[in-house]
Order: C-alpha cells, then structure tokens, then sequence
C-alpha cells in the first residue's frame, strides 16, 4: 500500500529531503529505502495542493524508478507504478505503424542486423511528433499553439545528417548482448536517438539568433522566416521540453531512467557552459585576439561541442546495457571528447573551405568574429604585419575585409597546415582508442572514427 500511496497526480516539490532522495537512490539499502521513502511521504503531505512546482527530475516516478533499478524490488511494487495508462505511452507497433486486421495488431519487426535503422528511424520521428502535438491539438485551449509547433518542429529537427541519433542505435547493437536486442529495446535507443537529435536543434535554433546566422542546414534560420523572428527564443524551449515529455513516456519504467535524465540535463549544463565560453570570448563589439588561444579554444569545443555530439550518444547505450562502472564511462568519455575534438576543428575548416551548397550553410565564422581554429593557427604564426591585417578584418561583416583574411589564410598556407593536422589527429585517435577502450569494443570507437575522418559536410 505504501508504494501505491506514492504514486499520485502529484509531483515533488523542492524539499532538501526529495533532492537527497533522488540523488542518494543509488547507494539505498532496503531499510534505507523505506526511511527515505516514508520521510519523502511525510512531506509530500505537508503540502498537499503542491501540483507540477518542481524541475522534472524530482518527481516519485522518477525516484522510484531509480530505486528499483537498484534495489530488486518485490515485483507486486513494480506493477502497481507501473499505472501508465495506453494514451501516455505507446509501444513498439504503435511507433513503426502496425497494421491492424482482424482486430488484431501486427507488429512491424525491428530487424536485429542494424539494416534499416536509418528509414525506420525516419518513421519514429514523424509518430513521436503526432504523438505530442495530436494530444495537444485535442486541447482547445492550445490547439493554435500545437499547430505552430508541429511546423516549427518539421522545420527545425528533421533535417539534419542524424549522425548524433543513429549512433545512439548504432553503439546500442555494438554494446548489447544477444537478449537485449529486442525490438522494444531498439525502439528505446531510437526514441532516445530522436532525444538527441532534439537537444541540437534547441542548441542551433538559440545558437543561430545568438550569432545572427543567415542559414541552417540548407535553408533560412527559423528566426529569420516570416513573422517569427525573437519567437524562437520560446520555440527553442519547447524543443527542450519535448525530449523529457518523450523520455518519460516511453522509458520512464527502465532502470536506467535516472541516469538518462541526468545524463541529458549535465549534458545541456555542459553545452550551455561552452556556448558561454564562445560568446564571451568573441564579442563582435570587443574584438580582442589576445583571447583567441589554443587553450580556450579547446575549452569552447570541449564544453560546446564534445560532451552533446559525441560522448552522449554512446553514453545513453552504455546506461540502455547496463555498463554504468565509473571507469568504462570515463574510458568512453576520453577517447569521444578527443574525437569531438577533431570533428570540431573539421567544422571550422568547412566553415572557410566547404561548398555551402554541400555543408547546408554559408559559413560565417570570420564575419562573427569567432574563436575558431584556423584563426587560432594563423595568429601562431602571423608576422607583426600580417598580425595587424587580421586586427583590422577579422570580425567585419564586410566581403572585402573577409576576402583579405582569406587571403592571408592561402599566405600561410593554414590549408596544409589542417591537412597535416587531420593525419596525425587521426593516427593519435587510433592509439587512443587501443589503449584506452578497455572492455568497451574498439570497433564501435573505430568505426565512428572512420565516419568522420575526411568528411566534407
């Protein structure tokens, strides 16, 4: 009865004693659970009306989730959570349209081979977009809301190369045993793939008003189409908010929930953090390139960049396995942070060299002033003279003064100077991944190093 009593409309609210519970769940022994649980209850009633106040992550699903899936609760608990009704939380048929004859469901099979991940992947995005925004749409009170979004959605996630979402399902079939590949497993990866393709269009849609982009992945920044303008600061946020809706419909029953969510929120943390370290370093009304170094460049792409493109989606399928020891996450994360590395310096020499017409965007890194690695590489190497050259156009949006920075690039010939750097980032991230791969399969780390290596988009 306890744990049906804790499973109500009602969320936690910011008691010390909820966070403590959420965060210590891990390290719960079986009477520790019942002493945290009944002094949680004993303050959730302090404050009955207390309804949705809190940040996601403390609510009692959330807790008890974490709890069993540490705790091997006896199963008559699990079964009385697990309350969801059929509209909250859909399954695998339901996602990769199921044909339905002679009032039976069919379910659409999710070869275990990986062959088809990528349509199918395609298909789970249009059904988790109906699935938010047809509820919503039932709702008069913010139909027109949930109209507008489904368009700001199909404009701004979809569109990408998907390499941060694929490898979600990717790692998941290189880490999973034989009786983990399951078609609902499969599924998860691929709604947790779609999570991650959603957090980089909330990053690129506040990024491309931060830095006033023109394009986007092949068309108009969605800030700069007809009658949207700032309303994308609060469409950015919806995009945000949709990956916890998504999360908590259709894994919030796993094990590996907490660790999920707070997987998501440290890597957004993360992110915005080097989003911060790249605006204060490049102010386009403060140019100052004493601030340009090897040093915070690498701090930029690290926090910005590395954490959300790379580590998270390999991490997500370790914590969908079960490998969650502190030393195969941390082997994970040196050999990914390296490989962000690489592919960030990769970006910022398309942003110079790369046909726009292939890369989906006119690149724009020297009009915004931005610390990025070529500039970084010619001021090494710059003569007093050429140094001045650079203070005088770097971080004009003029063609004249972009064409003469451009210019001094071909004099310092940065183009072998990237070229050189590419071989031997590469041979160096084959080393790393031998010595550092541990009980994780060298391959999966070898064939995403290979994906990368001389990409042109």
């Amino acid at each position: 009865m306890f744990v049906k009593s804790m499973i109500s409309p009602f969320s936690f609210y910011k008691l010390s004693v909820a966070g403590t519970f959420v965060r210590s769940c891990r390290s719960f022994t079986g009477s520790s659970v019942s002493r945290a649980a009944a002094a949680c209850t004993t303050a959730r009633h302090r404050r009955p009306n207390c309804i949705e106040e809190v940040y996601t992550t403390l609510t009692w699903t959330r807790a008890l989730s974490a709890i069993e899936a540490r705790q091997n609760l006896p199963r008559v608990f699990q079964q009385q959570r697990n309350y969801t009704s059929t509209t909250d939380r859909i399954g695998t048929s339901d996602l990769l349209g199921a044909n339905t004859m002679n009032g039976s469901n069919k379910k659409a099979r999710i070869e275990t081979s990986g062959d088809g991940d990528a349509a199918k992947f395609e298909e789970v995005y249009h059904t988790l977009v109906n699935e938010i925004i047809t509820e919503d749409e039932a709702n008069p009170e913010i139909a027109d809301a949930a109209k507008r979004f489904r368009k700001m959605l199909d404009y701004n996630v979809p569109h990408g190369k998907r390499n941060r979402g694929l490898t979600v399902i990717n790692a998941f079939r290189h880490l999973a045993q034989p009786d983990q590949l399951t078609d609902d497993n499969v599924l998860k990866a691929m709604v947790m793939g779609w999570c991650v393709e959603w957090l980089q269009a909330y990053f690129l849609i506040a990024d491309d008003i931060m830095d006033q982009s023109k394009t986007r992945r092949g068309q108009p920044c969605w800030f700069r189409q007809p009658d949207i303008g700032m309303d994308a600061i609060n469409d950015s946020f919806y995009v945000e908010a949709c990956i916890y809706k998504f999360l908590k419909r259709h894994i919030r029953g796993e094990p590996y929930y907490a660790d999920v969510l707070e997987l998501f929120h440290e890597t957004t943390y993360q992110t915005v953090v080097g989003q911060s370290l790249d605006l204060i370093t490049s102010p386009e009304s403060n140019r100052d390139l004493n601030r340009f170094t090897q040093q915070r460049y690498d701090a930029i792409v690290k926090w910005k960049t590395a954490f959300y493109s790379f580590y998270l989606p390999v991490a997500l399928a370790m914590y969908m396995v079960g490998i969650e020891n502190e030393e195969s996450h941390r082997n994970a994360k040196t050999i990914l942070l390296t490989m962000g590395h690489f592919f960030q310096v990769q970006d910022d020499y398309l942003d110079c060299y790369g046909d726009p017409s292939v890369i989906g965007k006119i690149g724009t890194d020297i009009e915004e002033n931005k610390c990025g690695w070529l500039v970084v590489q010619a001021l090494q190497r710059v003569t007093p003279q050429q140094r001045l050259i650079i203070e005088e156009n770097y971080g004009f949006d003029d063609a004249s003064k972009v064409s003469k920075i451009k210019e001094l690039y071909r004099e310092l010939d940065i183009t072998s100077v990237y070229k050189a750097y590419e071989e031997k980032s590469y041979q160096d991230l084959m080393q790393l991944i031998e010595n550092h791969s541990g009980s994780l399969p060298k391959e999966m780390f070898v064939a995403y190093a290979k994906r990368i290596y001389k990409r042109q988009k």
